[in-house]
C-alpha cells in the first residue's frame, strides 16, 4: 500500500470534522485523523525526541510479548489530545482507532486496559510518558486541559501501541483513551484520547560545535566561563555518552595546558520537570564529567569542583525547543 493510500485511508477513517473551538495552532496529524466531531484540546510537537513506547510494561509482560522496556525510538514527535463528543465511550473510540490503524497495515504490538496487570493506571501516560515535557499553555484549552482530561479519577483506560512500516522505516503510534467522570470541571462526561506519533527522522548533524582548547581559553579569559554543548547525555540520565569524546578531549587538553587553573564544572538543565529533580540531575551530570576528566585524562581532582545549577541560570527562553536546547549545557567556570 502506498504512503498516499495509507494517509488517505487514515484521514478519512473517521470522517473527521474540524472543530471551531480547537486549541490555537493545533491540527490533526496527516497520518491519522480524529474521531468524528472530537475537539482538539491540546497538542505538543518536538522536531527530534527519544521515546520509549513500552516503559509501561512489567518485566514479566515484556518478556512474554518479547518487547524490551528500554527500547527507544528517535524521531519527530507529535502528541495530540482530543475530547470525544458526549455519549461516546473510551472503548468505542479506542476500537475505532485500532480498526483504522489495522486496516492501514499497522501492527498491534501491545494493548491493555486498566484492569490488566502491567498497564498504566489512569492518568499515567498523559502526565508521564505520553506528555513528553510540559505542554505550553498556549497549546492547551483552559490552561491545564491535559491534566483535567486525563485525570487520575478517570475510568476505563485503554492503551494500544502500533508500528506502521513505510518505505523501510517504522512509525510508532500510541493510542490512549479513557472515560472522564461527570464531575470533572471542564471535560466531564466525555471520553479523552491521546495520540502519540513518533516518525523516523534523520537527525541534523553538524549543529554542535566542539570548542577546542584555544576557544575554551579565550572564553575563560574574556568572561570567566564558557558554555559547552558537545557533551551529551540521554534524557533524564547522567551517564556521559561516547559522542562527547571530542569535546572532552579538548577540555582535557586545555586543563593540561593550564596546570595551575582550578575550575567549576557546572551542569545546567532546561525547565522541564520538577526543579528538585533538575538540581539532582544537573549535579550528577557535572560529577560525571569531573569523574571522566579525572579517570580518562588524569586531571587532578583537586582542580575540579562539580556543581548543579538546574534551570536557575538560563541563557535563552524555555518556551521553545531551540531555547531549551541552549539551556541544556555544561559550563566551565574559573574558580
Amino acid at each position: 500500500m502506498s504512503v498516499r493510500a495509507i494517509a488517505t485511508l487514515l484521514l478519512f477513517a473517521f470522517a473527521a470534522i474540524a472543530q471551531a473551538q480547537d486549541v490555537k495552532g493545533g491540527k490533526d496529524h496527516p497520518l491519522i485523523s480524529r474521531y468524528t466531531d472530537s475537539q482538539l484540546i491540546a497538542w505538543h510537537a518536538v522536531p527530534y525526541a527519544e521515546i520509549k513506547p513500552f516503559t509501561m510494561l512489567t518485566d514479566d509482560i515484556a518478556q512474554k510479548k518479547k518487547l524490551r522496556r528500554d527500547f527507544a525510538v528517535e524521531g519527530e514527535l507529535t502528541e495530540l489530545y482530543y475530547q470525544s463528543p458526549k455519549g461516546r465511550t473510551a472503548l468505542e473510540v479506542q476500537r475505532n482507532y485500532e480498526t483504522a490503524l489495522k486496516q492501514a497495515g499497522a501492527v498491534l504490538m501491545h494493548s491493555c486496559s486498566v484492569d490488566d496487570w502491567g498497564c498504566y493506571s489512569p492518568g499515567g501516560p498523559a502526565t508521564e510518558t505520553l506528555l513528553n515535557g510540559v505542554v505550553p499553555y498556549n497549546q492547551q484549552i483552559g490552561g491545564h486541559s491535559t491534566y483535567e482530561a486525563f485525570s487520575s479519577l478517570s475510568r476505563n483506560l485503554r492503551l494500544s501501541v502500533f508500528r506502521l512500516s513505510r518505505g523501510g522505516a517504522d512509525t510508532y503510534i500510541t493510542v490512549y483513551s479513557m472515560d472522564i467522570p461527570t464531575d470533572i470541571k471542564t471535560f466531564g462526561g466525555r471520553a479523552s484520547t491521546a495520540l502519540q506519533i513518533v516518525e523516523p527522522k534523520v537527525m541534523d548533524t553538524g549543529k554542535v560545535a566542539v570548542f577546542d582548547a584555544a576557544k575554551i581559553a579565550s572564553g575563560l579569559n574574556t568572561e570567566g566561563k564558557i558554555s559547552l554543548y558537545g557533551i551529551f547525555f540521554d534524557t533524564g540520565k547522567s551517564d556521559v555518552k561516547p559522542e562527547s569524546k571530542a569535546q572532552l578531549d579538548e577540555m582535557g587538553k586545555f586543563l593540561k595546558q593550564n596546570a595551575a587553573l582550578k575550575v567549576f564544572i557546572v551542569g545546567h538543565t532546561d525547565n522541564q520537570g520538577a526543579y528538585d529533580a533538575n538540581v539532582t540531575l544537573s549535579q550528577r551530570r557535572a560529577e560525571a564529567v569531573v569523574a571522566t576528566l579525572v579517570k580518562d585524562y588524569r586531571i587532578d581532582a583537586k582542580r575540579l569542583a562539580a556543581k548543579g545549577a538546574a534551570n536557575i541560570s538560563p541563557v535563552a527562553s524555555n518556551s521553545s525547543d531551540t531555547g531549551r536546547a541552549k539551556n541544556r549545557r555544561v559550563e566551565l567556570v574559573e574558580q
